[in-house]
């Protein structure tokens, strides 16, 4: 249907650009394939920059870009999924990482798993990014650029500390963090609350948030590893004074690190421009490192956020759709937007096309070690309610770590299963 109309509106208004029916090189009807992006996930420049390659290179179709917001996108995405297929709605989506399981759990997204493994290179991808975008061992969201912590850390309260590089493990880094407490600095400010950071903790000692056995999902803050996760955590908190009882954003830590002689925090990379901007004099005096892991040989565990991208079933235009996903997510474009959005490409094989700029380079190497949030279509109820917020401050501020842990895990079990309710 929407083919017809495109057809209909380029011949009764043949003189506008951009609308013809008849391809440049001569050959058939020209194909419209619409495409939603989130706001700011690529500049304006790169868009139109890539729009022209792409029409350049596929002479049957025309992009439809159109750009949308992340308040309320759900509730937008879901609706779209389930229209009756008139050729109004979206080609290509794209959809954050954690997502992508509670839109292919209705059966409303195009099984992507063979273009994964004979054409994509599923198997180079960031794990971050591939993981969460499968669904019963299928793969439907295809990784487009990814984002993660790194600690942002200040080079001269570093060198007054008689500190030369940074540490490459995790007994070095309370080594060094110790080091840098004294004198007025804190070695580091890390927030009670900041989960995402606990869960790399946990991911290393091969620990997780929840786990699916037998077809039900559990909460798991109570294992033996997850515990030690948490152990760590504590005694790299207590090396500052960020509050106990309060995430990252409460207050944000980037005005805490500009105001303040704090020498470290965890954050993505691209925080030090609202920190510059806030105390311009740090401009030339921040550095990057990634999460030190329980090995030299290997950055520790990051939660990997970022942004895949999944055709509904109900396209109308599967060839245009696979398309544009494949130039999208190939080497050059891909490579492209992350230096353009600083980003970190999404194959471990192109982090070398960043590795000029400190601050991504680091976030690449922490993104081969990357992990999201547990793959059930079901946990954005965790995050809403957040018991391991909870749970974190009761250890931090004095509770039993084991009792507390198994109340959390109870919790999240309660709202992953909706059978324990």
């Amino acid at each position: 249907m929407r083919r017809r109309l495109l057809a209909l509106v380029c011949v009764s208004a043949s003189l506008l650009s951009g609308c013809g029916l008849v391809s440049q090189d001569g050959g058939g009807e020209r194909r419209s394939v619409t495409v939603w992006l989130m706001k700011d996930s690529a500049s304006q420049e790169f868009l139109r920059r890539f729009t022209e390659d792409f029409e350049r290179t596929h002479p049957d179709l025309d992009l439809d870009i159109r750009i949308q917001q992340w308040t309320g996108i759900g509730e937008k995405v879901q609706s779209a999924l389930k229209a009756d297929g008139d050729g109004a709605g979206p080609d290509v989506i794209e959809v954050g990482n954690t997502q992508v399981a509670q839109y292919a759990e209705g059966g409303r997204l195009l099984d992507l798993t063979l273009e994964s493994m004979r054409d994509w290179g599923i198997r180079d991808w960031l794990p971050g990014l591939a993981e969460p975008g499968q669904w019963m061992s299928q793969q439907f969201g295809i990784p487009w650029y990814a984002a993660n912590r790194v600690v942002i850390y200040r080079k001269d309260l570093f060198e007054q500390a008689g500190i030369t590089e940074p540490p490459r493990t995790r007994d070095e880094w309370l080594t060094v963090t110790e080091q840098l407490n004294s004198g007025g600095n804190q070695g580091i400010y890390l927030a009670g609350q900041d989960w995402y950071t606990l869960s790399g903790f946990i991911w290393d000692e091969g620990g997780e948030l929840a786990r699916q056995s037998g077809g039900v999902w559990r909460g798991t803050l109570d294992s033996e590893e997850a515990l030690r996760g948490m152990d760590f955590y504590r005694e790299l908190q207590a090396l500052g004074d960020g509050p106990v009882d309060a995430d990252e954003e409460h207050p944000p830590q980037a005005g805490v690190f500009a105001d303040g002689r704090v020498a470290q925090i965890v954050a993505v990379p691209g925080l030090a421009q609202a920190i510059v901007r806030q105390n311009p004099e740090l401009r030339d005096r921040l550095g990057f490192f990634p999460v030190p892991g329980k090995t030299a040989g290997k950055p520790g565990a990051v939660f990997t956020g970022g942004s895949d991208l999944v055709v509904p079933k109900n396209t109308d235009d599967r060839d245009g759709a696979l398309a544009v996903i494949e130039a999208l997510a190939g080497a050059e474009w891909n490579t492209e937007l992350a230096r353009t959005m600083n980003y970190v490409p999404n194959k471990k094989s192109l982090a070398k096309a960043v590795a000029d700029e400190e601050g991504v380079a680091a976030m690449a190497a922490g993104a081969a070690q990357g992990r999201a949030t547990p793959g059930t279509p079901r946990w954005g109820a965790v995050e809403a309610d957040n018991p391991i917020k909870e749970y974190m401050t009761k250890v931090l501020t004095g509770a039993d770590a084991r009792s507390e842990a198994r109340r959390a895990s109870d919790r999240i079990t309660e709202l992953l299963d909706l059978d324990a309710r």
